[in-house]
């Protein structure tokens, strides 16, 4: 069986994060994959839910955790179209995600390269593998053109 690639996987966040979109939530998505096979698929709904947590890495971590009945992801990979926040990136270490692959640079709130640069920190006990720019102008024009909606 052929390994799927990064693109692939980027993709279905991307499409995720579209769903973000039609809620009217910042279109962020994520998808955490083992095994060449979806885990769970999430976006971004902290509005929708008033809940401020609510972000694509959240909730897939939340979905992957009670599917696998493991609060432990280890050997699963994490593809979400926007670099991941201090709190996002918190929780992939704590749920002992192998590797994250993420798409848009967030040079506001990023912490794997923009803003901070998490993986050389030495106050974590686990570092996950840290892979950028996958499908990276696609999921930024997407931002973007959302934020610029919304400015209008």
């Amino acid at each position: 069986m052929q390994k799927l690639s990064d693109e692939h996987w980027m993709s279905i966040a991307f499409e995720e994060a579209l769903k973000a979109q039609e809620l009217g939530e910042v279109p962020v998505g994520a998808v955490i994959v083992n095994n060449d096979g979806i885990v769970a698929k999430a976006h971004n709904q902290p509005i929708s839910k008033n809940d401020p947590t609510s972000h694509a890495e959240i909730n897939a971590i939340r979905i992957a955790a009670k599917k696998l009945s493991n609060y432990r992801l280890s050997n699963c990979n994490l593809y979400v179209t926007l670099e991941p926040c201090a709190m996002c990136y918190g929780a992939i270490v704590h749920s002992r995600i192998s590797k994250v692959i993420f798409g848009a640079f967030d040079k506001k709130t990023g912490v794997c390269g923009s803003c901070q640069n998490f993986e050389n920190l030495r106050c974590f006990n686990h570092l996950p593998e840290i892979k950028s720019g996958v499908l990276e102008y696609k999921c930024s024009i997407l931002l973007s053109s959302f934020f610029k909606s919304k400015r209008n």
